[in-house]
């Protein structure tokens, strides 16, 4: 194991080491995410590895350390944060290149402000369940290797136990790292910062005029690409802060995220979020806000403001580009037409005028028939308006034949696209009751459907299922 983070001035962090979780036990094992570093899941049950999964002990190379940085929280600056429950144990070799290891809920750090550095065992096994249903989706993620629990009890709106999650991505720096510089006007520390980005992800930059205002134009590149692939599969993050946002364009900091269930493009899947910042159809449009708020951090190296809103203007195109590739697959349409436009939007329109669920539309829209009108029922009992369904339909059924679309390849590479499982939030509830009385095996059962989200599995039916009448009370919030 290195460091690669270590290597920065001292004022990057705090070394220190994680405090240890009492009488730890294993909760959960990702045998995928394992697997990218080299180790044998099964020997993570093993004492010396439980006890370094639970922050008792780090291995011998390892060289701990709680990260700084600042943002905007629902869009107002908070000033400097950090890492108040993430310890940083270093980062090991990989086929595809370095992956840092860190703590979740490993204790307190200099950076904890009023919390007590521990992470509870709901608010984990949704990060843990949700970062490798996100990466079985394809879309960028940060990974989560375990959990470790124990029956310590830490305070939120009642007594919970509390837990920790290895996670692990490429780099663990966030927009808010740069802006912390950039709002304390250092900028020897903020050079140092984007050159180290730069240099350790993005070396080929280096050959640019500008290398920060192309370092701009590529971290606003992949945040509108991330932002298509939440929008296409209906995710909703919940908590786009800046210091939530990856400067790899990757998926981190799970806390109160949902799928989305009924459609509606104003659905606020943070019981938090009062006004909506962060509600499904903002999403893009705050991904480009956060995009502007590192090209404001960024300024002093870029010196140019022509150069830095050029970056930025990236966004848009990129985001256009992506999100119609996507729903060009997801309806199954080989080639782009001229009203391809017009035909996605009624689309959207249907479905938030009928609450229709999101996931189960798309699959189900894979059985069409287009070598007949007569109406398919199986998919307009969906609507309330069937009639405005009937009439989308036969738009729909117009374009694919103006392509020559066959049926079955058209049904086979929409359900490679269009996922059939999705971590709903009454699947991982039912996971955290039981685990809650110890009971783990839900949590591994539920991994392994969503480690397969595009295959039928008749044996797990159930798990794509519409939720249960109580599930319309479960509110999740930033609280974990």
């Amino acid at each position: 194991m290195d460091n690669s983070f270590a290597s920065l001035p001292p004022s990057f962090y705090t070394r220190l080491m994680p405090t240890p979780l009492p009488a730890p036990y294993l909760v959960a094992v990702s045998e995928a995410a394992a697997g990218l570093i080299g180790l044998d899941a099964a020997a993570l049950a093993e004492q010396q590895s439980l006890d370094i999964l639970a922050g008792n002990a780090v291995p011998a190379s390892a060289q701990p350390l709680a990260a700084v940085y600042s943002g905007h929280q629902f869009g107002v600056w908070a000033g400097q944060l950090g890492d108040g429950r993430a310890i940083l144990l270093g980062d090991v070799a990989t086929a595809s290149g370095p992956m840092e290891l860190q703590l979740k809920g490993a204790g307190l750090t200099p950076y904890s402000r009023m919390g007590d550095g521990r992470a509870v065992l709901r608010s984990s096994i949704r990060e843990f369940l949700c970062s490798e249903a996100m990466a079985a989706l394809g879309i960028p993620t940060s990974r989560a290797l375990s959990i470790a629990g124990s029956d310590q009890g830490v305070m939120r709106e009642t007594v919970e136990t509390s837990a920790v999650v290895l996670r692990m991505a490429p780099s663990f720096i966030r927009f808010g790292s740069f802006e912390h510089w950039s709002s304390r006007q250092k900028p020897v520390e903020l050079k140092v910062l984007a050159d180290y980005v730069i240099d350790r992800f993005y070396p080929q930059l280096r050959a640019e005029a500008n290398p920060y205002a192309a370092f701009l134009a590529e971290v606003t590149r992949r945040t509108a690409v991330l932002m298509a692939h939440w929008q296409a599969v209906g995710f909703m993050h919940g908590v786009m802060n800046t210091d939530n946002m990856s400067i790899l364009g990757d998926t981190l900091d799970y806390g109160p995220f949902g799928f989305m269930e009924a459609f509606d493009s104003k659905h606020i899947c943070n019981h938090t979020d009062q006004q909506g910042r962060y509600s499904y159809g903002m999403q893009p449009q705050i991904g480009h806000w956060n995009c502007y708020a590192l090209g404001q951090a960024l300024l002093p190296l870029i010196e140019e403001i022509p150069a830095a809103q050029a970056a930025l203007d990236v966004y848009q195109p990129a985001f256009a580009a992506k999100m119609n590739e996507l729903l060009r697959a997801k309806l199954g349409l080989a080639t782009e037409q001229e009203g391809d436009p017009e035909l996605m939007d009624a689309m959207f329109s249907l479905l938030q005028e009928n609450h229709s669920d999101f996931t189960q539309f798309f699959r189900t829209l894979s059985n069409l028939k287009t070598d007949t009108d007569e109406p398919d029922h199986d998919l307009r009992d969906e609507f309330v308006q069937r009639d405005a369904f009937d009439a989308w339909a036969a738009r729909y059924r117009t374009r694919l034949r103006a392509e020559n679309s066959n049926d079955a390849e058209r049904k086979l590479a929409m359900d490679k696209v269009n996922p059939k499982y999705v971590l709903r939030n009454y699947l991982a509830q039912i996971a955290i009751e039981k685990a809650q009385n110890k009971d783990f095996t839900e949590i591994a059962r539920l991994l392994s459907v969503l480690q397969r989200p595009y295959d039928e599995q008749p044996e797990h039916e159930q798990y794509a299922a519409l939720p249960p009448d109580w599930a319309s009370h479960l509110e999740v919030s930033c609280s974990s």
